[in-house]
């Protein structure tokens, strides 16, 4: 079995690291590279870097941060924000990004993933997905989270053929109308390594991650799911990886002020029976 990863993220905007609630009401989280050198210390698999700007203005100063992280730290990177275009891609590899995330850029260019992952290998192309549920009653979406909680995939399935979530874009603001497991599994034949699947239903709230949605798409795909949105406990991190099925939990809150450390909840995890990488 391969061990379970745990990676922080860091959001950067005008170099910065920032950290919202809901993908807003933005606060200062320090130094990115800082940050970064900390979490290289306490054990972190991997680590992300996202320009939440995203604009075109932005782009040397993150290709900056991302030479500069590199040439500190040891553990691989995953850069995403703004990127639209091959060289974009090829530009952040050659700084020091191991993998290149995409979002909004793969909805509006339906050829950009398959073309990167022919050009630069399917292993360092992630598909980031920014995922809102969708209207539904509410007890259903009670009755998913129950289901996923006390294992009853059976029941789970039954129940999320009457739910779905929503692919946005644009760091959260654009709606698309498509449906997250459509898009998931279409990412997956246009040659996507991974998927970072983010709940902005949860996302800054530390109420835990959607596991239904994390659940869902893990089932549905044989490439990697990266769970994001939410965590605020150690064993939200462990239901992700064991009721999610995600094979790797991003964090961002429960890291950025020093709450707990790495090291702290890959020892929780392992003793819960799960496989980390402890050095």
């Amino acid at each position: 079995m391969l061990a379970k990863r745990i990676i922080p993220c860091l959001d950067v905007k005008d170099g910065r690291v920032v950290k919202g609630i809901n993908f807003i009401q933005l606060r200062d989280a320090g130094d990115p590279v800082e940050n970064a050198r900390l979490y290289d210390e306490q054990g972190a698999d991997e680590l992300t870097f996202l320009d939440i700007t995203a604009s075109s203005e932005r782009r040397k100063i993150i290709l900056e941060v991302v030479r500069k992280t590199a040439e500190e730290v040891f553990m691989p990177l995953t850069v995403g924000g703004g990127v639209r275009t091959l060289e974009d891609i090829r530009e952040l590899l050659q700084a020091g990004a191991d993998k290149v995330s995409v979002n909004t850029a793969a909805v509006q260019d339906r050829d950009l993933v398959r073309m990167a992952s022919e050009k630069f290998g399917s292993q360092c192309i992630v598909v980031a997905i920014d995922a809102k549920r969708r209207r539904a009653e509410d007890n259903l979406w009670a009755l998913a989270d129950h289901a996923v909680r006390e294992g009853h995939g059976d029941s789970l399935a039954a129940i999320s053929q009457k739910l779905s979530w929503e692919v946005y874009i644009h760091g959260g603001r654009t709606q698309t109308g498509f449906d997250v497991l459509e898009w998931a599994r279409k990412m997956e034949r246009n040659g996507a390594g991974e998927i970072l699947l983010t709940s902005m239903d949860r996302d800054g709230t530390k109420e835990g991650y959607d596991i239904p949605l994390t659940r869902v798409i893990s089932d549905a795909l044989s490439i990697p799911v990266i769970a994001s949105g939410g965590a605020g406990t150690f064993e939200h991190l462990r239901e992700a990886l064991v009721q999610g099925k995600a094979d790797a939990v991003l964090a961002a809150s429960i890291f950025h002020y020093r709450q707990h450390t790495v090291r702290e909840i890959k020892e929780y995890l392992k003793r819960s029976g799960l496989q980390v990488r402890l050095d």
